[in-house]
């Protein structure tokens, strides 16, 4: 299968238009196609193109990809089996926790590699690709979208749709041309990214520093972060969490160059960071207008996002077969589409927002953290929030604890996720 290239036709109309050709938009792509379904996937990129991201892939995000039908895609790949946690002058490797649901490992590879090879997965199903085109507004007609208005080269074209998916990303600019509309009031994530040489680029556990610090040794609400990809380098960056009473204000770029300065030792690092890249983050679902009578946003787009970590490729993948499941299981989104995310990920979403509305308060990260670090069971719970590890048919203490915290948040606010 050849690249896109952007003098690919703008057909004239889709069953289904996905726009949006990262993980989520992909993986619907390929889903639907796989169906029978006339498929269209947009992007304004032309691919393979570079994605901000930590490109870690916890065990949730391997189960994905396997089940979408790639499981080969990570051989070859570092075969990541916990977290090696570090903070206040302690240090604790946790293993990913045995699941039914999901697999033992997780691995890493970079957004150029895998947005582009879950594209051509795609392609090879059968969507067709149009590239360096623009969504940018729809027409409605009964509250049902009957076209989706793109530019390329400054030309306007149209294409009629039956569907559509909208997986363009946080910002989602074609979202918002529908209604949707972030929510700020909660936590959201602020993150960059490098890419380091290292000698521990084939490491088995992915490096997080929950101790995070300043150049000027000022505590930050968030945590670092060294991946390891297997191919001499390291994705090294930082994220902090942030609400809009207490925003993120800190340059991100002295704070990726120090921390890695903080973990050249122990990470082998030869080289100075580089290809830093920043990037903001809606997360636990706190966004609304995530549908319409034959639209829906999913992954980025619809902020399923971990508010602890910012880990979303999973629930890209995820949201990407529950949309394609509802296409051909209803005839109106509307409510159904919410309704379902709610249901999946309502709760916890509910419990993390919360959680991470806490860590933006200075006094709470070294409260928690100081003591926490140090217990091995305490951390192995930490490290199942974070690896997104949780799901509704656990029902050991931690799991039935977490949602209860959920129930309880979601009673306390004004706007339930998905709203």
């Amino acid at each position: 299968m050849t690249s896109a290239t952007p003098g690919e036709a703008v057909p004239d109309s889709a069953d289904l238009l996905v726009v949006g050709a990262g993980p989520a938009g992909a993986a619907a792509a390929a889903h639907a196609a796989a169906r029978g379904s006339d498929v269209v996937l947009l992007d304004a990129a032309v691919f393979p193109r570079d994605k901000t991201c930590g490109d870690g892939l916890t065990p949730r995000a391997v189960t994905g990809l396997h089940r979408l039908g790639m499981s080969g895609l990570l051989d070859g790949r570092p075969r990541i089996r916990g977290l090696e946690l570090n903070g206040w002058g302690a240090r604790q490797r946790v293993d990913w926790p045995a699941a039914d649901r999901f697999g033992a490992y997780g691995s890493a590879i970079a957004r150029t590699e895998l947005d582009d090879a879950i594209r051509r997965f795609a392609l090879s199903r059968g969507a067709r690709m149009v590239s360096g085109a623009k969504a940018v507004g729809a027409q409605l007609v009964g509250g049902r979208i009957e076209s989706v208005t793109v530019v390329r080269d400054g030309e306007r074209r149209q294409i009629r749709v039956r569907d559509v998916i909208v997986a363009d990303g946080v910002r989602s600019a074609l979202g918002k041309s529908l209604g949707r509309r972030w929510h700020r009031d909660t936590a959201y994530g602020v993150a960059a990214r490098s890419y380091v040489d290292s000698g521990r680029s084939g490491d088995a556990w992915m490096g997080s520093h929950l101790e995070l610090r300043d150049p000027d040794g000022a505590l930050l609400p968030g945590y670092g972060w060294v991946f390891p990809l297997g191919d001499g380098t390291v994705n090294v960056g930082v994220g902090a969490l942030a609400t809009a009473g207490r925003p993120a204000s800190m340059a991100l770029r002295p704070v990726v160059e120090h921390y890695a300065r903080m973990v050249a030792g122990d990470w082998q690092l030869t080289s100075a960071p580089q290809r830093i890249a920043s990037a903001l983050l809606p997360m636990g679902g706190a966004v609304s207008g995530v549908a319409g009578a034959n639209w829906m946003l999913i992954g980025d787009a619809a902020a399923c996002v971990n508010p602890l970590n910012g880990e979303g490729i999973d629930y890209a993948i995820e949201t990407a077969a529950l949309a394609v499941d509802m296409l051909e299981s209803e005839n109106d989104y509307s409510v159904a589409w919410p309704g379902l995310l709610r249901s999946e990920y309502g709760v916890a979403f509910a419990a993390a927002r919360r959680a991470a509305g806490l860590l933006t308060v200075p006094q709470t990260v070294p409260l928690l953290g100081r003591p926490g670090i140090r217990s091995a069971r305490l951390m192995s719970a930490v490290v199942r929030v974070m690896g997104n590890l949780l799901t509704p048919d656990d029902a050991d203490l931690i799991a039935r604890a977490w949602r209860g915290a959920g129930r309880i948040a979601s009673t306390l606010e004004d706007r339930p996720p998905f709203s």
